[in-house]
């Protein structure tokens, strides 16, 4: 038997990661989240890194790479689509404007040919997008809630791996220039080293320093139960079940904490009257079933399916309602520190 997933413990943290398999409600779950922080008087930051974003649907206003309040979140809710393409150019040009002070005038040609290659090169995207994460992650502490809205499982498993990964991969690289010292390549010249440790990098390595901290500084956050937390979303469904199973275990190996899952759009009991429906409403009880013995160890709430439009103000307001009244009746019996639905009026 799962435990109940507790609604305000969940939103005691910095960061919620919002994920599951592709069409199961993450976004629309990912907002109605970010639907209750803010009605709580929580500064909140809504950040979608699915390069198919629906947040702009979602709250019916548009949103895009730079971000925009939300009219109806009383001033405390902030919504951020980050697009792969523009977070892509946002980083080579950085990367660009770092190494050109560094590249003899000659050789400014082949810097541009090179990030031209790099542009198109395969991972560029996803180590841009981590870049504009571990930026978001970095500068969590001017909000009160950063809620991600992620893409697909398996893109969203690689990239929570790459800070770790990137960061390590970083320090060879700062390790291999320093031994380098005078060597020129189109990173920049590097001085001997006359420091110790870092002190001992040239001005050149800063950037590189900065990253590989910046990467270390998201891997603990991440990593952290105090502060993160991943959330899966999943409809009772043999494919999203399975999906789901194996990224929490690989979640769990990579020591990122999993706060729970939101079981959406569940069949009433009626419809097993129903003939057209009764199949579905048993498959679903077969998955609700597995759900209770292949994953006890992780708290749930169930989400029935409707027919409501779930977008903009009162959409996303009444979903907020329903499921905060389906975490406060799984757990009347538990101690709340405080009662979540308040503001929700």
């Amino acid at each position: 038997m799962n435990r109940s997933l507790d609604i305000a413990q969940l939103m005691a943290r910095r960061l919620i990661m919002v994920g599951g398999k592709g069409g199961v409600g993450k976004s629309t779950m990912a907002a109605t989240l970010a639907t209750i922080a803010a009605a709580h008087g929580r500064k909140t930051l809504l950040v979608s890194t699915d390069p198919a974003h629906n947040l702009s649907d979602l709250f019916g206003c548009e949103i895009g790479s730079n971000g925009c309040a939300i009219p109806w979140g009383g001033g405390n809710l902030q919504a951020l689509e980050i697009s792969p393409q523009h977070a892509l150019d946002t980083y080579l040009e950085s990367v660009r404007q770092q190494m050109l002070p560094h590249v003899a005038v000659h050789l400014r040609g082949q810097l541009e040919k090179q990030l031209h290659l790099t542009r198109h090169a395969p991972g560029s995207e996803e180590a841009a997008l981590l870049d504009a994460l571990t930026r978001v992650i970095e500068n969590r502490e001017e909000y009160d809630l950063i809620i991600f809205d992620t893409a697909p499982t398996g893109h969203t498993l690689r990239l929570l791996n790459l800070p770790s990964v990137m960061s390590r991969w970083t320090e060879g690289l700062i390790a291999q220039k320093e031994r380098a010292g005078r060597f020129r390549d189109l990173l920049g010249k590097f001085a001997s080293a006359g420091e110790e440790s870092d002190g001992g990098a040239s001005a050149q390595l800063a950037p590189l320093i900065a990253r590989r901290a910046r990467f270390q500084q998201a891997a603990q956050a991440l990593q952290d139960p105090q502060i993160s937390a991943f959330l899966f979303v999943m409809t009772p469904e043999a494919l999203p079940l399975s999906e789901t199973r194996r990224a929490v275990m690989a979640l769990e190996s990579s020591g990122i904490p999993v706060a729970g899952i939101i079981l959406n759009r569940l069949l009433p009991p009626e419809a097993e009257a129903v003939t057209f429906l009764r199949g579905a409403w048993a498959c679903q009880q077969q998955i609700l079933q597995r759900v209770a013995d292949e994953l006890a160890q992780v708290p749930c709430v169930s989400l029935p399916m409707t027919g409501n439009t779930l977008q903009g103000r009162e959409g996303l307001a009444w979903l907020a309602a329903q499921l905060v009244a389906a975490t406060e009746a799984d757990v009347t019996k538990q101690k709340q520190p405080d009662s979540v639905t308040a503001g929700l009026s």
